[in-house]
């Protein structure tokens, strides 16, 4: 009887660390991105540069489901920021109905 409570108790527990683990992950990689991101647009003009560069930090699956925002300010010592936007759906099969907006975001002195 207690075996019969126990083994589907543990199994959901299991795939919840597996979903935490996994959501932490991408939100790791998009902070990441970001950063490649603000480290373009801190010193070049052409924001598509910067977009590219946050693109080519990410795993190819991810490259073209994200949202990219760069504002970079033509005045040296300003912040540029870049922000990076996921709609992420969970892995578990019970759950693949849900998704969790990620977001990540980087800020750098404009150098050039």
């Amino acid at each position: 009887m207690e075996f019969a409570v126990t083994i589907p108790t543990l199994l959901l527990v299991l795939l919840a660390v597996l979903e935490v683990v996994v959501v932490a992950r991408t939100q790791l990689e998009l902070v990441a991105a970001a950063r490649e991101g603000a480290r373009v647009a801190a010193t070049v003009v052409d924001p598509a540069r910067a977009v590219a560069a946050v693109e080519s930090a990410l795993p190819a699956i991810m490259q073209h489901r994200v949202r990219v925002t760069v504002t970079r300010p033509t005045v040296v010592g300003r912040q540029a920021t870049v922000t990076v936007s996921l709609r992420h759906r969970l892995v578990t099969p019970m759950l693949r109905w849900l998704e969790v907006d990620l977001r990540g975001r980087a800020v750098m002195r404009v150098e050039r």
